[in-house]
C-alpha cells in the first residue's frame, strides 16, 4: 500500500483515500476484485509514458560512469600533489552526479513496474445518519435470518453451558436407579 487517509466531514460521514501501488501485471486483478465493494462514481485511468525519460537516463548513467572512470585513471597518473587534489573534487562532483542519475533511473524504474490505483470511500449520507427510511424486503430478509442465526447460536452456547451439569445429574440418576433396583431385588420374597 502506498498511502492512507481517514477523515470525518461535518455531518458525520468518515471519507477515506487509500492510494495503492500495485505490479503492472496486477493492475487489472486488482481493479476486478474492488468492483462491487461500493458504487462507482468515477473512473479515471491515466499512462504516462516515460520511455524518452527512461533512454536519456540510462545515456546519461552510460557517459557518466565513463567520465568516472576517466576521471580516476587520470588519478592513478597524476603526479603532483596539486592535480591529484583538483581531481579528487573533479572526482567527488562526477560521483554524485552519477548517484543523482541513478537514483532517478530507479525512480523510473518503480514508475514503470507499479501501477498507482487511487480510492476515494465515502459513507453514505443515509448511513451517516442511521436513517431506515428505505428498508426494503431483502433488508428485513437479512435481519430476520441474523436474528435467527444469532438466536440458533445463543441456544448452542446455554446448552454447551447446561452439558456437563446433565451429564453429571443423569450419572447420578442412574447409579440411584441401579442402587434402588437392587435393593428392591434384596428385599423381593
Amino acid at each position: 500500500m502506498g498511502n492512507e487517509s481517514t477523515s470525518r466531514d461535518d455531518e458525520g460521514r468518515e471519507s477515506s483515500r487509500v492510494v495503492l501501488r500495485v505490479p503492472q501485471d496486477t493492475y487489472e486483478d486488482v481493479l476486478k476484485s474492488l468492483e462491487g465493494t461500493g458504487r462507482l462514481l468515477d473512473r479515471e485511468a491515466k499512462a504516462q509514458d516515460v520511455t524518452d525519460q527512461v533512454v536519456d537516463v540510462e545515456s546519461r548513467v552510460k557517459s557518466q560512469r565513463a567520465s568516472v572512470t576517466r576521471v580516476r585513471e587520470l588519478m592513478d597518473k597524476a603526479t603532483k600533489l596539486s592535480d591529484v587534489v583538483s581531481l579528487e573534487g573533479e572526482l567527488s562532483t562526477r560521483q554524485a552526479d552519477l548517484e543523482s542519475l541513478l537514483a532517478q533511473r530507479a525512480s523510473l524504474k518503480d514508475r514503470t513496474s507499479m501501477a498507482t490505483i487511487t480510492l476515494s470511500l465515502t459513507e453514505s449520507a443515509r448511513k451517516a445518519d442511521g436513517g431506515d427510511d428505505d428498508t426494503t424486503l431483502g433488508d428485513a430478509l437479512a435481519g430476520g435470518w441474523d436474528a435467527f442465526v444469532t438466536g440458533l447460536r445463543w441456544i448452542a452456547i446455554a446448552l454447551a453451558a447446561i452439558l456437563p451439569f446433565a451429564a453429571a445429574a443423569t450419572l447420578l440418576l442412574l447409579l440411584w436407579l441401579r442402587r434402588s433396583h437392587r435393593n428392591q431385588g434384596d428385599n423381593a420374597p
